[in-house]
């Protein structure tokens, strides 16, 4: 489990390709992998991934064909900049809110205005994800725990501050830039409940093949 409260940008360095999976070397930049062990959670740009390797100030992932599949990390290029977040612990302050680290979707800038000192930015959703997002709600970019304006349909817009602009990823996005969206745990979850024993049935029936 992760807070949405980015610790360090870091940097891709190396890109591997195996089989149908894909090998990251990240530099940590600012993050501290004094603590960190093979098998510790990282979430990179929203995506929680296992650090297979520490070499130095840097660590090794591999993303799965699944992951590569539902999030930005197939168009990841060395030298791209990373949001980074280590798991939290039972004494980390919640200063976001709760995330997974599980992608559900990809999402896209549609338009980029300044507001104030802020940068309001305007998101397409996937159709599917849209009735997840509520305004004054909480809504997971690229990792970063950030809170949801207004919602029209299938877009809704954020307004980022100036800090959180300079300590995340969010400074380099552009119209068109695809984002990792991550919907609140409650409202995943709260959907699955409403089906109540519904839940249980299979919407396509097991064969009997004996």
């Amino acid at each position: 489990m992760f807070t949405g409260i980015i610790q360090a940008i870091g940097k891709i360095k190396q890109i591997e390709a195996k089989q149908q999976d894909t090998r990251l070397l990240i530099a940590a930049g600012s993050l501290s992998l004094a603590d960190t062990q093979v098998g510790d959670s990282i979430a990179v740009n929203g995506v929680c991934l296992t650090a297979t390797e520490i070499t130095g100030d840097s660590f090794w992932v591999d993303v799965s064909a699944e992951s590569l599949d539902k999030t930005s990390l197939k168009d990841i290029k060395i030298s791209s900049p990373v949001n980074l977040e280590k798991a939290l612990t039972l004494s980390t302050p919640l200063g976001g809110h709760l995330v997974s680290g599980h992608v559900d979707g990809l999402g896209k800038i549609l338009n980029i205005s300044k507001s104030g000192r802020s940068t309001e930015y305007k998101i397409e959703l996937p159709e599917g994800l849209a009735k997840y997002v509520a305004s004054k709600g909480s809504v997971c970019i690229d990792g970063v725990s950030l809170t949801v304006n207004s919602i029209n349909g299938c877009e809704f817009s954020i307004s980022i501050i100036p800090h959180t602009q300079e300590q995340t990823i969010i400074k380099s996005y552009r119209v068109g830039t695809k984002l990792n969206i991550e919907i609140d745990l409650i409202a995943r979850y709260m959907e699955r409940l409403m089906l109540g024993e519904q839940a249980a049935k299979k919407v396509f029936p097991c064969l009997n093949l004996f």
